[in-house]
């Protein structure tokens, strides 16, 4: 096996234990974190960044603006989507300032990974997959009260990761492996 090859099979090792991992855990509670939280910091604890300023960035993509309702009737998407897109911009830039040119491709890779996730689940959009108004907190109480997170919500994290994956294995190989 030749280094490009080695250094992608470590990278999918290292994905393959982090979903391992969450699917072992997730279900059984948040902790500290929201799906927006689970995803871009599981993503990022692969590549070895890791810092609670990571956690703190995601918290507010779910429930705040994922799970969003506007009074236009406008949606938020699922918080692992956002945070998905975010580890995409941190995967595709590598360990370097992202250059204007390359935005392109990252937008393009992040409607991949939209397209692969609305494919498995049939939306994007929070209140579609769980059943929840976060703006509300009626939706708020509900989802705590009937267990949406053990339910549904862990899976979006868990398939979120592995679209990221799937989606970036490239520049994971090429700029982090």
């Amino acid at each position: 096996m030749n280094a490009k090859n080695s250094d992608q099979a470590d990278m999918n090792k290292l994905f393959d234990e982090k979903i391992e991992e969450l699917e072992k855990n997730l279900r059984f509670g948040e902790g500290d974190k929201n799906c927006a939280a689970w995803t871009f910091t599981s993503i990022l604890d692969v590549l070895g960044l890791e810092n609670f300023f990571f956690n703190n960035l995601a918290i507010p993509l779910a429930g705040g603006f994922g799970g969003f309702k506007s009074m236009h009737g406008w949606k938020g998407p699922c918080g692992a989507v956002c945070a998905g897109c975010a580890a995409i911009g941190i995967i595709m830039g590598g360990q370097k300032p992202i250059k204007f040119g390359a935005k392109s491709r990252i937008y393009l890779r992040a409607a991949k990974f939209v397209h692969y996730f609305e494919k498995e689940f049939g939306s994007v959009i929070c209140e579609d997959l769980c059943g929840i108004d976060f703006s509300d907190p009626i939706g708020l109480q509900k989802f705590l009260d009937v267990d949406i997170w053990g339910n549904t919500c862990y899976k979006y994290i868990i398939k979120a990761v592995d679209l990221v994956r799937k989606v970036t294995d490239k520049e994971l190989t090429r700029k982090w492996g």
